[in-house]
C-alpha cells in the first residue's frame, strides 16, 4: 500500500508539533494505529483507559503546543468526551481521532457494535459538536482538505478538533502534502492597532500602572511578551508591579522582585489586594475572572481604571473595545509606551510565602506544613501538576521557583485529572522532571494511569496525599459524611502492583513534618527512577485557601 490518508494525518500532526499520541485500541482504528506504530517520527502511548487518555494528551498539549488522542467509535469516544470537554473549557488544543466503522457499513445503516441500533452514524458527532471548535467526517474525496481544515482551527481557537477516520477512509491513498500549513496570521487590523495606541497612551501615560495576568497569555503563547512589559525591559528599572490568578500561576517568574503574588480576591493578603484593586491603573491581560480562584467572585477590580486585554479585543475604562486586536499585538503596544508611565511605586515585600515556623520533627504532619515544604523542595526545571483540591489550592498562593511550570483545572476541575495530564506533560517534556500532587479521593479515579508511568520509565514525583477521602467535598459540605469517605487502599504497594520493582520506584512514606523532610530530600537527590511518596495528613485538615474557597462555593450553593 502507497501513501494514505492515515500517513497523511499523521505527518500533519507531526509537523505541529506531536511525536506521541495517547489512545486505546479498538476494532474501527486498530488498521491506523499500525500507521502509527509504523511512522518514523510518531510513538503510540497506550493508556488504561480512553478517559485518562484525553487527559494525558491535555497535558501534553499545555506543553507542546498540541496533543492527539486516539480511540475507538462509540464506547471508547463517549469515555473519553469528560476530557475533551475540560480541553474545551481551558482552551487546550487536543485533536481527538475516532476510528468509525467503514462508509459501506453507515451507508447501509447496519446495526453493529458500538453503535446504538439505529443505523446513525453520527449521534456521537453532534455530541462532539458541542465540545469541540470543528468537527469532519473524512471521506475519500476530501479527507485530506477536512484534515487540514480541523487542524487549522484547533491551532487558532486553541479548542479541541474532532476526527472520524472510517476504516476504509483511513486506507485511500493519497498525495503527500505539498507545502507545510501556513502558520497562523496576527488577525489584528491596522486601524485597531492605531486606535488603541493613542487611548493608552491616553489613558496610562503620567499614571502608576500594574499588571494583572492569567491564563490566556498562555494560550496564545504570548508569555514571553508579557514578561517583557512587565520587566526591566518595560523602562522601569524595577518593572511594572504584577499578579497572576492561580489559573495562570507561572506564566511570569514569581521570583521577580516586582511580583507581587497570586490575586484570589477577597481570600488574598491585604497587600496584594490593596496593590491589584487599588491601582491608579489595572493592566489586566487573558484574564477570566472564576468562582473557583476568586473565592466567589470576591474581586472587586474597577473597570473604569482599567484596560482589559482579551484575546480577540481589548477594552479600556470599561467602555472602549478595540477590535479586532490580538493579545500580543496589544502587549506590545503597551510595551512601546511604558517608559511614559509614572515610575512605580514601592513594591510591597513579598507576601504570600511567609517564613512558617515548622513544629518538631516527630510531629505529625498538617497542611499548614505540608505544602511550604513540598515547594520549598521543587527545583526550576520542575512541570507542577496539581488536582483540583487541596494540592491545587496548597500550592496556588506559593512562590514557584524561575523556571517552573504549574498546571491545574480550576475551571473544568474534573478530580483526577492531574495524574494522566502529568503523565502527558512529563511525555511532552522529557528533558524536564513532572511532579504530581493528588490527593487520595482524586488519584482513585485515574491511579490506572500509574502503569503506564511505570512503563514508560518517566522518573518524576507523584506526592499522593491521603487525608482518608474528598477534603475539598467535605471543607464544602459534610465534613463527617458518609458520601464524602473513599475505600482505604494501601497506597505505598500500589507501585508494585502496577509493575514497579527496585529499579524503576523509589516508594517513601511521610507521615510527620521530620518524615517529610528527609523524604523530600530523597526524592530530590533520586534522578533515575519514579518517586511514589505517600503523605498522610488529617481527614479535617485544610489548607487556608480552601476553607475561604469553599465558604464561597457553600454560600453560592445554598443560596435561595
Amino acid at each position: 500500500m502507497g501513501y494514505v490518508v492515515g500517513d497523511y494525518l499523521l505527518d500533519r500532526l507531526r509537523e505541529l508539533g506531536v511525536t506521541e499520541i495517547f489512545g486505546v485500541p479498538g476494532d474501527f482504528n486498530l488498521q491506523f494505529l499500525d500507521h502509527v506504530i509504523a511512522h518514523p517520527d510518531i510513538r503510540w502511548i497506550g493508556s488504561a483507559n480512553e478517559l485518562n487518555a484525553g487527559y494525558a494528551a491535555d497535558g501534553y498539549a499545555r506543553l507542546r503546543g498540541i496533543g492527539a488522542v486516539v480511540t475507538t467509535y462509540g464506547v471508547g469516544e463517549l469515555s473519553a468526551v469528560n476530557a475533551i470537554a475540560g480541553s474545551y473549557a481551558e482552551h487546550v488544543p487536543v485533536v481527538h481521532i475516532v476510528g468509525v466503522p467503514a462508509k459501506d457499513i453507515q451507508a447501509n445503516h447496519r446495526v453493529i457494535h458500538h453503535t446504538l441500533g439505529d443505523g446513525d452514524f453520527h449521534h456521537f458527532r453532534r455530541i462532539a459538536a458541542e465540545v469541540t471548535c470543528a468537527q469532519a467526517d473524512l471521506g475519500a474525496a476530501d479527507a485530506c482538505q477536512e484534515i487540514d481544515r480541523v487542524l487549522n482551527s484547533v491551532r487558532v481557537q486553541r479548542r479541541p478538533g474532532y476526527l472520524m477516520l472510517a476504516t476504509d477512509t483511513a486506507r485511500v491513498e493519497v498525495s503527500r502534502p505539498a507545502m507545510p500549513l501556513a502558520p497562523p496570521a496576527d488577525f489584528s487590523s491596522v486601524g485597531a492597532r492605531a486606535a488603541f495606541a493613542q487611548a493608552a497612551r491616553e489613558f496610562l501615560s503620567g499614571r502608576r500602572v500594574a499588571v494583572l495576568a492569567d491564563i490566556f497569555v498562555d494560550r496564545v503563547g504570548a508569555t514571553d511578551r508579557l514578561r517583557t512589559l512587565v520587566g526591566p525591559a518595560s523602562g522601569h528599572s524595577q518593572g511594572l508591579p504584577h499578579a497572576t490568578l492561580a489559573w495562570g500561576k507561572t506564566v511570569v517568574d514569581e521570583s521577580a522582585p516586582n511580583f507581587l503574588g497570586v490575586y484570589t480576591g477577597a481570600a488574598s493578603p491585604p497587600q496584594i489586594r490593596a496593590a491589584v484593586e487599588d491601582a491608579e491603573r489595572l493592566v489586566t491581560v487573558g484574564v477570566q475572572y472564576t468562582d473557583s480562584i476568586t473565592a466567589g467572585f470576591s474581586h472587586r477590580i474597577d473597570p473604569r481604571r482599567t484596560i482589559d486585554i482579551g484575546p480577540e479585543r481589548t477594552v479600556i475604562g470599561g467602555v472602549d473595545a478595540f477590535a479586532p486586536l490580538s493579545l500580543t499585538a496589544a502587549l506590545e503596544i503597551l510595551t512601546g509606551i511604558a517608559p511614559e508611565f509614572t515610575a512605580p511605586a514601592t513594591i510591597p515585600a513579598p507576601t504570600t510565602t511567609p517564613p512558617v515556623e515548622l513544629p518538631a520533627a516527630e510531629t505529625p504532619l498538617t497542611q499548614a506544613a505540608l505544602w511550604p515544604l513540598v515547594a520549598e523542595a521543587l527545583g526550576n526545571n520542575n512541570i507542577v501538576v496539581a488536582d483540583q483540591g487541596s494540592a491545587f489550592f496548597g500550592l496556588a498562593t506559593l512562590r514557584m521557583p524561575t523556571g517552573i511550570t504549574f498546571l491545574g483545572q480550576p475551571l473544568w476541575g474534573s478530580i483526577g485529572y492531574a495524574l494522566p495530564a502529568a503523565l502527558g506533560a512529563g511525555i511532552a517534556c522529557p528533558d524536564r522532571r513532572a511532579v504530581l500532587v493528588i490527593g487520595d479521593g482524586a488519584a482513585q479515579l485515574s491511579i490506572q494511569e500509574l502503569g503506564t508511568w511505570i512503563r514508560e520509565r518517566m522518573n518524576g514525583v507523584i506526592i499522593l496525599v491521603d487525608n482518608d477521602g474528598y477534603a475539598i467535598e467535605r471543607a464544602i459540605h459534610g465534613p463527617a459524611a458518609p458520601y464524602n469517605d473513599i475505600a482505604p487502599w494501601r497506597w505505598s504497594e500500589l507501585p508494585h502492583a502496577f509493575g514497579g520493582d527496585a529499579e524503576s520506584v523509589l516508594t517513601l512514606r511521610a507521615t510527620t513534618v521530620g518524615g517529610l523532610r528527609h523524604c523530600l530530600k530523597a526524592a530530590t537527590d533520586e534522578q533515575d527512577r519514579l518517586v511514589f511518596l505517600h503523605v498522610v495528613t488529617g481527614a479535617t485538615d485544610y489548607p487556608p485557601l480552601v476553607t475561604d474557597i469553599a465558604s464561597a462555593l457553600t454560600r453560592a450553593n445554598t443560596r435561595t
